[in-house]
């Protein structure tokens, strides 16, 4: 099934989500916008803990609230992230965790599009496999 990716809505949302984002000891906040293949966008932002192993990032927040919403197919995501205070623009990309990137093999195919935005009209697009290449995945598992 091929969607219609409307890239700079899908920014758009992603900065909005880091608004949210709960960053108080790096200062750094990132948003994120993953549209399923339904059209439905869920938005992430990160969220920081005191014993920091327990920190989640904007891409996983988003991920794991659309699979709790029963999603699990999905097209695209769009991450954007900064020092506190900054705004469109005014920083350079932000691109996935090597978890987050896991996280992703998990639920998407190797053509899942992946957008790191400095601002809504200007972003660097990646499939999952140029970010994540021989990914190890569910169809490594010898349980299917």
């Amino acid at each position: 099934m091929i969607i219609d990716i409307d890239e700079t809505k899908l920014i758009r949302r992603a900065y909005a989500a880091r608004e949210k984002a709960y960053a108080p000891y790096s200062g750094f906040f990132v948003g994120a916008a993953l549209l399923s293949r339904t059209g439905k966008i869920y938005a992430g932002c990160n969220i920081e803990n005191a014993a920091f192993s327990p920190t989640n990032c904007a891409e996983r927040s988003a991920f794991f609230r659309a699979v709790s919403a029963g999603e699990r197919r999905f097209a695209a995501i769009a991450v954007v992230g900064g020092p506190r205070g900054t705004k469109a623009g005014e920083f350079s990309y932000c691109f996935p965790c090597g978890v987050c990137r896991q996280v992703m093999r998990e639920f998407c195919s190797d053509d899942f599009l992946i957008l790191a935005a400095i601002n809504p009209q200007e972003c660097r697009k990646f499939s999952l496999r140029e970010l994540l290449p021989e990914a190890f995945g569910p169809d490594d598992l010898p349980l299917r």
